[in-house]
């Protein structure tokens, strides 16, 4: 890589990480950065998740005064996370590289679609708040399935797994929706995390990506757990929209 696309990459990461804190498709900027420098598609994905990790962490440890009182919970969907995440990335190794360039063109509209309507799966997940219900521990067996099918997604590719989960969560658990974007953090960053271990056990990782993206999404997790929320949503959301729509364009261009 040249001095530019380090600097790009690393760029890209920062970005990602903090995307990732707010709004949970981080993936439509990292990937479509590696892939235009010439990063294999797979390659890309793999090295792409890897180095997404730290800034989920980082992502969940700003939220932390969110995620009081909810180890029960945490411990039960992160099951289905973890789940789900092993499962997607061993999708992703045993399909041929010709499937996931066939899938990845419409899992990045897909996720490009679930950044727009954003807005209104949040305006759904509100609906109950005016209800007579409180914050309760125990969750339904129906988003537990949820929460791991949405892993399997994260595992695969993940462009706005973080959307799915807090449509879940939102619909799903009675609680202030600030706590379930917590929530959404460590689940997010369990899918990664477990696939991560499988990508770097079975699969061929491009490091010095991955030690790019690690970098910046660490900066990019802090930031958009403590600044994030005071972004314009709808400025930051169609950026997003904007290099996933490129991305879809220069995949299918080149493929």
């Amino acid at each position: 890589m040249t001095g530019l696309e380090i600097a790009a990459v690393c760029l890209a990461g920062i970005a990602a990480g903090a995307i990732n804190a707010v709004v949970g498709s981080g993936t439509l900027i990292t990937f479509p950065t590696l892939l235009a420098f010439g990063v294999p598609p797979v390659t890309a994905n793999v090295s792409n998740t890897i180095g997404l990790v730290p800034g989920s962490v980082t992502g969940a440890i700003g939220y932390r005064r969110e995620l009081a009182g909810q180890r029960r919970r945490l411990l039960v969907l992160g099951s289905g996370s973890v789940v789900g995440g092993a499962g997607g990335a061993l999708l992703l190794l045993g399909l041929p590289e010709s499937a996931f360039q066939t899938v990845v063109p419409v899992l990045i509209g897909l996720g490009c679609l679930l950044v727009l309507l954003q807005p209104r799966i949040s305006a759904v997940a509100r609906s109950g708040e005016g209800a007579d219900r409180s914050p309760r521990e125990r969750v339904p067996a129906w988003v537990w399935v949820l929460v791991m099918l949405t892993g399997v997604y994260g595992g695969y590719f993940g462009a706005a797994q973080g959307v799915l989960l807090v449509a879940v969560l939102g619909i799903g658990i009675h609680d202030d929706l600030q706590r379930l974007n917590g929530t959404k953090n460590v689940l997010a960053g369990l899918v990664n995390g477990v696939a991560a271990i499988v990508f770097i056990a079975v699969a061929h990782v491009d490091w010095l990506v991955v030690a790019l993206i690690a970098g910046g999404s660490i900066v990019g997790g802090m930031v958009g757990a403590t600044l994030g929320r005071r972004l314009p949503a709808l400025v930051l959301r169609l950026f997003v929209v904007v290099v996933g729509l490129a991305a879809l364009l220069a995949f299918l261009v080149t493929s």
